[in-house]
C-alpha cells in the first residue's frame, strides 16, 4: 500500500499545504516595494510616488483597509492609482475608505476593467490558452456576454473630489513643491477602452517632468507612449503573474507583456527612444481567485531621481 499510495498522497497533502498557504498567508502579506527610478531632468529634486494598483476590493477585507490606509503615513508627493479597484459591486464604501487617507494627497487615476465589470468564475487555464492564442479581454476575444456592471461612477465621483486626475484618455498636471508634472493618461487596453489618437503628441512643453499611466500594459500603447518620448510608464493588471514559479517567475500576464517583465522596473524600447516601465503586482486579487504564490501583494513607493548626464 504504501508503494502505491504513498507519493500520490505525499503529492496531494503538499498541494494542500501550498493552497492554503497561498490563501491565508500570502494573498495576505501587504508590503511596500521601493524602487528608484533614475529619470529626471538635471537638476529637478528627487520625487516619491506611491503607486497603488490591482486593489480588487471585496466586502469585509479588513486587513487589506487598514493596510492601504497605514500608506498615508509614507507622506508621498504623489499618489498614482493604476486602476482595478473593485472586485465586488458593493465594494466602493470599502475602497473609498481604504484610499481616503491617501487622497489627502494630490494624485491621478486610471480605471481597469474590474472598476467598470464584476468578476465571473473562470476556469484558471484559459489564461494560459489566451497566452498561446495571443487573445486578451476584449483584444481577440467575442465581446463578454451578461457581464455584472460595477458602479464606477461612485469611485470616479469621490476621486474627482479629493482632486485626482482623472486620466481617461486625456492629459493633466500636478503642481509639487512649484514643479510642473505632466500626466497622460489611458483607459483600460485590455476591454480596448484606449484611445491614443486622443493624447498623441508627447509630453506637454511646459511641464518640468512627465510620465505616462495606464492600467494594463499592452505593447501598442507602451510602444506609444515610448515612441513619443515619456521616459517613465507605469502601468498595473498583472498581479505579477500572480502564481509564480520559484526561480522561474510568472507564467502569465493576461495580457501581451512578456512574462519576464509581470512586475517591477523594465525598459522598453520603440521608435529608437528607450523608457522606463513601471508594472505593479497590485494588492489584491479576483474574488474567485483569492490566492497569490511567490508574488505577495505590494503598492510601490518609486523615488525618482535625475537621470545620468
Amino acid at each position: 500500500m504504501r508503494a502505491l499510495y504513498g507519493v500520490p498522497l505525499g503529492i496531494t497533502a503538499v498541494g494542500a499545504a501550498g493552497l492554503l498557504y497561498s490563501v491565508g498567508v500570502e494573498a495576505r502579506s501587504f508590503r511596500l516595494r521601493r524602487i528608484t527610478v533614475p529619470v529626471l531632468p538635471p537638476g529637478m529634486s528627487p520625487l516619491r510616488v506611491l503607486q497603488v494598483s490591482d486593489v480588487h476590493m471585496v466586502c469585509g477585507q479588513g486587513k487589506k483597509r487598514r493596510w492601504l490606509q497605514s500608506l498615508a503615513g509614507l507622506r508621498p508627493d504623489f499618489v498614482i492609482n493604476t486602476g482595478d479597484n473593485l472586485s465586488d459591486p458593493d465594494g466602493v464604501p470599502e475602497a473609498l475608505d481604504a484610499l481616503g487617507p491617501l487622497m489627502e494627497y494630490p494624485g491621478a487615476y486610471v480605471f481597469g476593467s474590474n472598476d467598470y465589470y464584476g468578476p465571473k468564475l473562470r476556469n484558471p487555464a484559459k489564461y494560459l490558452i489566451e497566452k498561446a492564442q495571443g487573445k486578451y479581454g476584449l483584444n481577440g476575444n467575442p465581446p463578454a456576454v451578461g457581464a455584472v456592471h460595477n458602479p464606477w461612477e461612485g469611485l470616479r465621483d469621490a476621486f474627482d473630489a479629493a482632486g485626482w486626475l482623472n486620466l481617461t484618455n486625456t492629459r493633466g498636471s500636478l503642481k509639487i513643491e512649484g514643479m510642473e508634472i505632466g500626466l497622460t493618461g489611458l483607459d483600460d487596453p485590455h476591454i480596448k477602452r484606449d484611445r491614443y489618437a486622443h493624447v498623441a503628441g508627447g509630453p506637454a512643453s511646459g511641464a518640468d517632468f512627465s510620465m505616462a499611466i495606464v492600467h494594463a500594459p499592452y505593447l501598442r500603447v507602451l510602444d506609444s507612449f515610448t515612441a513619443d518620448g515619456y521616459p517613465l510608464i507605469l502601468a498595473g493588471h498583472t498581479h505579477g503573474g500572480q502564481l509564480r514559479i520559484p526561480f522561474y517567475g510568472a507564467l502569465v500576464t493576461n495580457c501581451d507583456l512578456d512574462t519576464d517583465r509581470a512586475r517591477g522596473l523594465s525598459a522598453h524600447e520603440s521608435a529608437g527612444n528607450r523608457a522606463y516601465l513601471h508594472v505593479s503586482a497590485g494588492c489584491g486579487t479576483n474574488r474567485y481567485t483569492p490566492v497569490r504564490f511567490a508574488c505577495p501583494p505590494e503598492a510601490t513607493l518609486l523615488t525618482l531621481v535625475e537621470r545620468p548626464a
